[in-house]
């Protein structure tokens, strides 16, 4: 029998892009820190030794302006981009700051309901949201477990256990779905980057066992899976140095890996009027929350807005033929229509977007979803039993 076959990536928050969604949000969260109704949308651009920070940001009232060039040394520092040698380092990194203010017609369609609950949405766009009852977090698995290998990677190398490892890596994961309720691993891949001369047989046996192994068992998956580590050779010039770095590269691998759709649009660097952040997360929660309702076992929301306008245009919901069969998919939509509220700023108010707890900073790699570490508001499963009181109907 032919497998049937589904691989999602993974990235360290020392790829080159991540650097940047990292800086980026670090930013964003310093303006939240002194105005909450701060507008702010930036980007970054990493290479060798270099840095652009761009974008628009606005502030409702006077504050004196954060320290861009400080906050992306902090971040670079943190994430382990300490040494010259790297090419890209806290120490000799030349940054250049071209942000400016938003334009004041943006601004104005977003503000002219008045009330803060009736905000126009930031900008036109389509998000989709995801869940399923694959993994305790409900999210798809292959996304899960590439996430777990860099972050245990990351771990190991900060903590000093994983000598010789740098900053950058990637992970891969392919899953067997041949058996749908047997899902195997079929293969891991991941590309380390290292100091010069130490791929050996050492580092390749400790990224197999105190990596791999650990991830596949925490899941209570098989361990005779194919290994791949380094797969093109040794890996020592990475970061920025190695290639470019931008921001809102990586959108399939801050959301579900490439087994829920995506809108385009990225997350960081953007506050929560840009309802490509808010419109996804409020997605997500819907998905999660029916999932965990049994509504469906595997549930896709799309949402759609208009810039200036605080409805959505549209909500669409997919169940991939998992759907309880007393429902329609009208009958979910009709349950969201009584369950949740789709106003941006109903969506910032109620998720506490404006004044992060969790910081955006830390959501900016390994994933915005799924991350039980954190106490994220789109991820309760408060109206459950909400949903539930409409099925016995």
């Amino acid at each position: 029998m032919e497998k049937m076959l589904f691989t999602s990536e993974s990235v360290s928050e020392g790829h080159p892009d991540k650097v940047c969604d990292q800086v980026a949000d670090a930013i964003l969260d310093a303006c939240l820190a002194l105005d909450s109704k701060a507008h702010v949308a930036v980007e970054c651009f990493a290479s060798t030794e270099f840095l652009l920070i761009g974008g628009e940001i606005t502030f409702s009232k006077a504050v004196k302006l954060p320290d861009y060039e400080t906050i992306a040394k902090r971040v670079i520092k943190r994430i382990g981009y300490d040494q010259p040698v790297l090419g890209f380092s806290y120490q000799h990194v030349k940054i250049l700051n071209l942000i400016k203010a938003q334009s004041q017609d943006i601004a104005k369609k977003v503000n002219h309901q008045g009330e803060e609950s009736n905000i126009g949405a930031g900008d036109q766009g389509l998000m989709f949201g995801y869940a399923s009852n694959e993994t305790p977090s409900y999210m798809p698995l292959a996304i899960t477990l590439a996430h777990e290998l860099v972050k245990r990677a990351t771990q190991l190398r900060k903590s000093g256990k994983f000598q010789y490892a740098r900053p950058d890596m990637k992970s891969q994961v392919t899953i067997d779905y041949t058996n749908p309720k047997n899902p195997r691993v079929d293969q891991m891949l991941l590309s380390i980057q290292h100091e010069e001369g130490q791929l050996n047989d050492h580092f390749i046996e400790f990224v197999h066992q105190e990596i791999m192994i650990p991830v596949a068992k925490q899941y209570s998956l098989n361990l005779d899976f194919d290994a791949l580590i380094n797969p093109a050779g040794q890996f020592v010039i990475g970061g920025p140095l190695g290639d470019t770095g931008l921001t809102g590269r990586k959108i399939i691998v801050d959301t579900y890996g490439g087994y829920g759709r995506h809108g385009g649009g990225s997350f960081s660097g953007k506050d929560a009027t840009k309802v490509d952040r808010s419109g996804a997360y409020m997605a997500r929660y819907i998905a999660k929350n029916l999932v965990a309702a049994g509504v469906a076992s595997r549930l896709e929301i799309q949402l759609s807005y208009a810039i200036g306008q605080p409805l959505p245009v549209s909500l669409s919901v997919f169940t991939f033929g998992t759907l309880k069969p007393s429902l329609t998919e009208s009958n979910v939509k009709a349950i969201i229509s009584q369950v949740f509220d789709l106003r941006p700023g109903v969506i910032i108010s109620a998720f506490k977007l404006n004044h992060p707890t969790f910081q955006y900073e830390h959501l900016a790699a390994y994933g915005h979803f799924g991350r039980i570490e954190f106490d994220l508001p789109w991820e309760k499963l408060d109206k459950v039993e909400e949903i539930k009181k409409f099925l016995i109907k």
